[in-house]
């Protein structure tokens, strides 16, 4: 079994509701890929790329599984489709009703088509590190050793966290299904 951290996000709603809806309902539905161990709270955040949209709602999960990266993500992938992700139709950090990224896979590194483990731009997002610092401030992102703790101080010093706040939501949804 490994632990992989998964990225959540949405700005849109989508057929389970709005994206606060649309979070819970999904890491409920990771319960299907194996088991959520630990939950951020929510956060929401400016959008980054496309600034003409709706603000996000982001999260992270720990998943213990035992389903390889790759088929990991396909199956993220589909749980995208079942909460209203249309890929086709839609256009790099545009709106969308959610996106389930892999974050990390246990301590492994790797680059294959369609699949980079870490994920490439997670230093650079405040909307991923700060929800991962929170729930795994300790874990180590495995080509530089640095701690998910670490990595948000940096982005903060940077002040590229303050352009994209991370402002903790309560959820009492969220909060009612949590493990």
């Amino acid at each position: 079994m490994t632990i992989a951290y998964i990225g959540m996000g949405g700005n849109i709603a989508g057929p389970a509701g709005e994206p606060e809806e649309t979070l819970t309902a999904s890491a409920a539905s990771m319960a299907a890929l194996g088991t959520v161990v630990a939950r951020s709270r929510l956060y929401r955040t400016q959008p980054v790329g496309h600034v003409q949209q709706p603000k996000f709602v982001n999260a992270v999960v720990a998943l213990e599984t035992s389903l390889g990266p790759r088929e990991l993500l396909q199956k993220l992938m589909l749980m995208e489709e079942q909460y209203g992700r249309d890929r086709v139709r839609s256009f790099r950090n545009g709106p969308r009703t959610l996106d389930l990224d892999i974050v990390f896979y246990g301590d492994a590194v790797m680059e294959a088509a369609g699949l980079v483990i870490p994920h490439p731009r997670m230093t650079e997002r405040a909307f991923v590190l700060r929800p991962l610092a929170e729930i795994a401030p300790e874990l180590r992102e495995p080509r530089t050793g640095k701690t998910a703790a670490r990595l948000l101080q940096e982005l903060k010093a940077s002040g590229a966290a303050d352009e994209q706040s991370a402002e903790a939501l309560d959820s009492d949804s969220w909060v009612s299904t949590a493990s």
